[in-house]
């Protein structure tokens, strides 16, 4: 049984490992996107605000907003 057992583990530590190394892959690719973007004059920081804030439910992204902009107003930001 230990034999399985070991087999088993040492299988899902060889998968996780090859994630892991796709996953650096993909940071790396995504990372020259950005680069490509600045590159033609993009601000890649409003970028990834964009991003985060398309990843959000409509909702929340609703609420955020709505949120910052009573703190912004009581900042006299607004």
């Amino acid at each position: 049984m230990a034999d399985a057992t070991d087999d088993r583990l040492r299988l899902l530590i060889e998968r996780i490992e090859r994630l892991e190394e796709e996953k650096k892959g993909i940071a790396d690719d995504i990372r020259d996107v950005y680069s490509e973007a600045k590159a033609v004059g993009y601000d890649t920081k409003i970028m990834r605000q964009i991003i985060r804030l398309r990843k959000m439910d409509k909702n929340d992204r609703s609420e955020m907003e709505m949120i910052l902009d009573t703190y912004k107003a009581a900042l006299g930001m607004a």
